[in-house]
């Protein structure tokens, strides 16, 4: 099967990792007024949104995500243009069944076109780094470092259309949704991907990264440790590592610095509290190492894109 792919950047990224956002950021960069999935029915590493486009004629800047993002094409045809920062526009037809993968460190340019219809619908689903990292381990051993995907545009996979689907009927559609069967749609999805569209440049990028084992025992560290203050320290120890090469082979195993890998982990874990658990937002923020609530407030907002009082109650 021959897939439409995007250029994509390779090297080391050239753009700040501020430019680089979660998964949930993205509705303050798209236009319309996306459906999202309830925050009850929501799941750490799987987050879902639907979008009703109309026309676009401006290019609009996208972000790069820090989690791989998938897009199905629901209803309607669209010419879709898209092309990295200063290079060329690339066409792609889309219609009901077409799908886009992204994974590229860099943020690009978007355009689109409905044709013979006012509104085309689409699906994003981003997919959290732990469940690729698991899909990988599964896939291609227990040392399979980090891995990365191609870029893909407007291609047809009849095993991406199903799963995304069938994900979309079960957390909007059906009246008792079950995280569980979602979950394990999400990671039967993990490993086609990474079964079918593994970037195979991938592992010479990652040559120098942080070994699995070892990304896994520091990850497990932070996840410990998640209500004290960030130590790198500590972190290095962990990997038998000087605190400098720690910091440079784990940023090429995850694409992020351990500090802000750390704070990752603290507001997934914030978010986990916020929807399933009735306790204060204080109590929270003191859980995932925030003494002031202003702090706690900030960062969240920062990294999630709305505040915790807001995440609770959308």
């Amino acid at each position: 099967m021959e897939h439409p792919v995007r250029q994509a950047y390779f090297d080391e990224p050239t753009v700040s990792d501020a430019q680089r956002i979660t998964a949930e950021s993205m509705l303050h960069y798209l236009p319309g007024k996306p459906q999202v999935v309830p925050p009850r029915l929501q799941m750490q590493d799987v987050v879902v949104h639907l979008f009703s486009h109309h026309t676009i004629a401006e290019p609009i800047l996208v972000p790069a995500v820090i989690e791989p993002l998938l897009v199905l094409v629901l209803s309607g045809t669209a010419s879709v243009e898209e092309r990295s920062l200063g290079d060329e526009w690339e066409t792609a037809i889309v219609q009901a069944g077409d799908f886009f993968l992204t994974n590229t460190q860099e943020p690009y340019e978007m355009r689109w076109q409905t044709q013979g219809c006012d509104t085309f619908q689409v699906m994003h689903l981003y997919l959290g780094l732990p469940l690729i990292d698991q899909a990988a381990r599964e896939v291609l051993g227990q040392h399979a470092a980090s891995v990365t995907f191609l870029d893909i545009s407007g291609a047809q996979d009849d095993r991406v259309n199903f799963m995304l689907d069938q994900l979309r009927v079960e957390l909007i559609e059906e009246r008792q949704p079950s995280p569980l069967f979602a979950r394990s749609l999400a990671q039967a999805l993990a490993v086609h991907l990474v079964r079918t569209y593994l970037d195979p440049r991938s592992k010479a990028r990652r040559s120098n990264a942080l070994q699995a084992y070892k990304l896994r025992r520091v990850i497990e560290a932070m996840n410990q440790r998640l209500a004290d203050d960030f130590s790198l320290a500590h972190l290095a120890e962990h990997a038998d590592l000087s605190e400098y090469h720690f910091s440079r082979m784990f940023k090429r195993a995850t694409g992020l610095s351990p500090s802000q890998y750390f704070i990752r982990l603290r507001m997934s874990r914030a978010r986990e509290l916020l929807l399933e658990t009735d306790r204060s937002i204080i109590d929270i923020g003191l859980e995932v190492g925030y003494s002031s609530p202003s702090h706690f407030s900030q960062v969240f907002r920062r990294e999630v894109g709305v505040t915790p009082s807001a995440y609770r109650q959308a």
